[in-house]
């Protein structure tokens, strides 16, 4: 992944820390080191004037480069102290100390300087301007190439964390089955991964017909991105990152581009970024590129999906036509069983099989002669016996298939016609041996009868539906899901306004 940002920043001064209880030689010190540099880096200075105050500067500034320590302060061991409290009680193993003491003969004993990690240790008369800069310069290069292999190992092990945290994200996503929870479900995972709270995942979704210019579906959101979700000036950094095919950071709005073999490639919006590290970009690529087959075999499922729907919906139209139904009734059945399936609790995967296996109640009547599916009299008991085999018809054209949609379609063709009281056919079912889908789709199947003109009578008021519905509850009728329909009444009329005949 290639990743542009603003030029690096100025590097921060390192920072000296001296330790001791003579206010002169931190005069002194600091004035000879004023135009001290490596690195192109200066240095800033911290004082302490005794041991307990270098304890407190030390465990509050954790990245103090060098530390030039006072041997003798209110004790005469008091900068021993401070060294070795550095090493094994703050496990400071990085900041470089030199010792200095304006004492002769009070030079520590060889275990100490070993022991405690001792850079130098000099006698404060020694320390002239070049030995000053001298003594500065190896123990900040010594601290520097420290520092480099420190920063190195933690890299490696940040790297190695992310990766565990790539695989347990990507092993969380790759369970969802639909497109929207599989974008938030990875959305969650980067978010979690790169500790942003603001985030935003996009895929292009072509170009308007209208304007000719490109659009953007908005696939999944965390956080407050602003009243305008895809403003001005995010969809200028959009058209960037799709133009170049490239992942840029805008001010604090990284903006990450993922293409994928289906051609609809995803953008990754991050709020509130200072930068990305390197470390951070690598995860993200190794991230992405993993759920781009993913998002891949999604996205063409979706189709599949989509276009078995479609399919079924039409084919169910061809039946209702043929039996002279009104114009809608499948897709307003569908939709009024979507409702009652939300409103019961079934699962979203399982209330999306239903909805677009409904269509379907009716296949095996495309088996039902003419002369008795269009009679417009009443049916002799002989024509009854052919018209109540469609279940059965049904259930053979559909039965054997692996397919979700499918499977449930040839239940509810079976089913549709059983009712509560075991009174119905073909298998005279009762209660809860009828299967939920076949259960609400006879209750959808009854509302939108009642609530449309038929040939043979005028469209019922919703009252007059409502009343009804409750005398057969529990008789034709599933009582659990009629009281879902009449409690939800408003969004089944609705449907009815925008599917009219």
């Amino acid at each position: 992944m290639s990743f542009l940002s603003s030029a690096a920043p100025k590097l921060a001064p390192w920072k000296v820390l001296l330790v001791d209880d003579e206010p002169d030689i931190h005069d002194v010190t600091k004035l000879t080191l004023t135009r001290f540099r490596l690195d192109e880096r200066a240095l800033t200075f911290l004082h302490a004037y005794s041991g307990a105050e270098a304890k407190e500067i030390l465990a509050r500034e954790t990245d103090i480069a060098l530390v030039f320590l006072d041997v003798v302060m209110e004790k005469e061991n008091s900068g021993l102290e401070v060294a070795r409290w550095m090493r094994k009680d703050l496990n400071n193993q990085f900041t470089r100390i030199v010792l200095r003491t304006g004492q002769p003969g009070q030079a520590p004993e060889e275990r100490v300087i070993v022991d405690y990690d001792i850079n130098d240790y000099k006698e404060k008369t020694e320390l002239d301007r070049t030995k000053l800069f001298t003594t500065t310069f190896a123990a900040l290069r010594a601290y520097r190439d420290i520092m480099k292999v420190e920063d190195a190992r933690r890299a490696q092990l940040n790297y190695r964390e992310g990766l565990e945290r790539v695989i347990a994200a990507s092993a969380h996503i790759f369970q969802q089955r639909n497109l929207k929870d599989f974008a938030s479900g990875l959305l969650q995972q980067v978010v979690a991964l790169l500790r942003f709270e603001q985030s935003m995942l996009l895929r292009l979704s072509g170009a308007s017909l209208i304007s000719g210019e490109t659009e953007y579906e908005v696939l999944a959101q965390i956080g407050d991105l602003g009243s305008e979700v895809i403003g001005p000036a995010l969809l200028a950094q959009l058209d960037d990152a799709r133009h170049n095919r490239i992942s840029r950071l805008h001010g604090d709005t990284y903006v990450g581009y993922f293409p994928n073999h289906s051609g609809k490639a995803s953008l990754l919006v991050l709020k509130g970024v200072d930068e990305i590290s390197d470390i951070d970009a690598q995860l993200l690529e190794v991230f992405c590129s993993g759920v781009a087959i993913a998002f891949d075999n999604i996205l063409l499922n979706q189709e599949i999906t989509d276009t078995q729907a479609e399919l079924i919906l039409r084919l169910g139209d061809v039946v209702e036509s043929r039996s002279h139904e009104a114009g809608n009734h499948v897709r307003r059945m569908s939709q009024v069983c979507h409702l009652l399936a939300l409103a019961s609790g079934l699962p979203e995967d399982e209330t999306a099989v239903l909805m677009h296996a409904a269509p379907m109640h009716d296949i095996g009547k495309i088996a039902t002669p003419d002369a008795v599916l269009l009679k417009p009299g009443k049916l002799t008991p002989e024509e009854w016996e052919i018209m109540k085999q469609h279940p059965t018809v049904g259930l053979s054209i559909l039965d054997g298939s692996t397919r979700p949609i499918l499977k449930a379609a040839a239940v509810i063709a079976h089913q549709h016609h059983e009712k509560y009281d075991g009174t119905g056919y073909p298998q005279g079912l009762k209660g809860l041996d009828i299967h939920p889908y076949a259960r609400i789709v006879a209750v959808a199947d009854v509302f939108d009868a009642l609530s449309h003109k038929r040939c043979y009578k005028e469209a019922w008021p919703i009252e007059q539906v409502v009343g009804h519905l409750r005398e057969v509850a529990g008789h034709h009728l599933d009582p659990h899901y009629v009281e879902l329909l009449i409690a939800n009444i408003d969004q089944a009329v609705d449907i009815n306004r925008r599917w009219p005949d």
